[in-house]
């Protein structure tokens, strides 16, 4: 079945949109402390230093994180100079490229459903928090096209295709614990231990595999693909030192299992914050139409006739393990989540297809509703007392989705593509606004090129540079500092003026 109704085809309507959101990103929001800002910082040392097998942070090893976004961050600068637009791009290129390789996951589990091919990654792109998070510079993002690129060889293996299949599994294993550590394995190997389950439905002129043979498979997919990992990770060890070495072979898996406990949220936090991650699909009538009632189950229609689909078996067995997994790990983050939000896309594009409950007004009055709350800020000011922040928003941006959510209601699409396609402009619009509404709030609070500059400068004249409390690295990359800041300790920490008394010519950073 063909997709019908879209403005433009779905594959170049992904691109504009992802174009359009990354310029706005680039052009209004500084690079963000202390997560965005510490990459860079890595990814400046490497530069500086041409050491690309141990990554460094301060001039002290760096083993929170493997070294593929640090290496392609310094691939871009070899093939285009030094700059600060590259490394904005890296993670969110690999959003962009999640959203085409779910296409093709959704043309492997439904053959000739094209229509299921356009919609998934449109639904994807939709969900209010992968749009926000697509212009950030995350490990994420990565985690999810490796997830993607693993769950295609998995399902080509499946369906015959042994050799390629599991040699695409292999490939995405190495680069997952390249980009993420082994969480690669916590996404990928549930579907390939469950394939049983969601396999059962194969094409006719296929043999059922022999399971003995198929597991020895992802066995071997598996070993391969850490191996692959190895000839970095060996060598980065025996180069790093005996505590670098414990680190990236304990801390990026089970001591991460361990410390996670310390950090701790509620079993039932990521059931209480998914919801609203779905927005705006989790409020149009549509999808809870073909969900459908109490009425609908026992007819076997709706959620309960496609549960018997092994294309929604296979999303199934992608999304739950992993997200139980996280839910009984203390240690949450929203980015977490992710590399299933692809299955979650596909299960509901599959749920929609053949959709007629086209009524649009819902989802775009959300977006109406907050553009219009914003709007109405400095009025509400007056009658409420508002942060004081609030106060340095370009709230004027917000106008954006206003107009065009009016626009969508008063000019209703009438096909499914079109609702579709409607609301994910939508949604990219409100993620444009917002990055264009934030602007002022985010260079007065975040914007530290002046700051980076101005050490830079005294790092030029031979001062020597301290910080007190822990130092993130936020200000190598942008003031390209060539030598490491001291760590003196706390505002009240004798050791500041023992350092500054061994070091006259010296500053010292300290916050208020």
């Amino acid at each position: 079945m063909a997709p019908t109704g879209y403005p433009m085809a779905p594959r170049l309507l992904w691109a504009l949109l992802w174009v359009l959101l990354m310029a706005v990103d680039v052009w209004t929001r500084p690079f963000l402390p202390v997560d965005e800002t510490r990459y860079l910082a890595v990814a400046w040392e490497m530069w500086r230093d041409g050491n690309f097998l141990v990554p460094h942070l301060n001039g002290e090893t760096y083993s929170h994180k493997p070294p593929l976004l640090f290496w392609l961050m310094n691939l871009g600068w070899a093939i285009f100079g030094l700059n600060d637009w590259w490394p904005r791009l890296v993670a969110p290129l690999f959003g962009l490229g999640s959203l085409y390789l779910t296409a093709t996951l959704a043309r492997t589990l439904w053959p000739g459903r094209e229509d299921i091919a356009a919609a998934g990654p449109t639904i994807l792109l939709g969900c209010i928090f992968w749009t926000l998070f697509t212009t950030l510079t995350m490990f994420d993002m990565m985690l999810a096209l490796f997830t993607v690129m693993g769950l295609i060889g998995i399902l080509r293996a499946w369906q015959g295709q042994r050799w390629s299949g599991f040699g695409i599994l292999a490939i995405a294993i190495a680069l997952g614990v390249l980009a993420k550590g082994p969480a690669i394995l916590l996404h990928v190997l549930p579907v390939a231990l469950l394939a049983p389950v969601w396999g059962a439905s194969r094409p006719q002129s296929l043999k059922p595999p022999d399971l003995r043979s198929w597991y020895l498979g992802i066995i071997a997919a598996t070993l391969v693909g850490a191996a692959l990992a190895l000839t970095w990770a060996i060598p980065a060890a025996i180069a790093g030192g005996d505590a670098y070495a414990e680190a990236i072979f304990w801390g990026q898996s089970a001591g991460r299992m361990v410390k996670s406990f310390a950090h701790a949220k509620p079993w039932w936090w990521y059931l209480a914050v998914t919801p609203p991650l779905v927005l705006p699909w989790l409020i149009w009538p549509a999808v809870w139409k073909a969900i459908g009632g109490r009425a609908a189950w026992r007819n076997n229609q709706g959620l309960r006739l496609a549960l018997e689909d092994s294309g929604i078996k296979f999303c199934l067995a992608w999304f739950v393990p992993v997200f139980l997994a996280f839910s009984v790990i203390s240690g949450k983050q929203l980015h977490y989540l992710l590399p299933i939000f692809p299955a979650l896309a596909l299960m509901l594009a599959f749920l929609l297809s053949g959709t007629t409950t086209l009524h649009q007004r819902i989802p775009i009055t959300l977006f109406i509703v907050i553009s219009g709350i914003v709007l109405l800020a400095p009025v509400l000011d007056g009658v409420i007392r508002l942060p004081e922040h609030i106060k340095d928003l370009a709230q004027n941006w917000m106008i954006l989705p206003l107009i065009l959510g009016i626009a969508a209601i008063a000019i209703p699409r009438s096909t499914y593509g079109g609702v579709l396609s409607v609301l994910t402009i939508l949604s990219c619009t409100m993620a444009i606004s917002v990055h264009l509404a934030l602007k002022p709030m985010l260079d007065k609070a975040y914007d530290l090129v002046p700051l980076a500059r101005e050490l830079a400068r005294l790092e030029s004249q031979g001062y020597s540079l301290a910080h007190v409390s822990k130092y993130h690295g936020q200000f190598h990359f942008m003031g390209k500092l060539k030598n490491p800041i001291a760590v003196i300790g706390q505002d009240n920490d004798s050791r500041i003026l023992d350092w500054a008394k061994r070091t006259p010519k010296g500053k010292v950073i300290t916050y208020q």
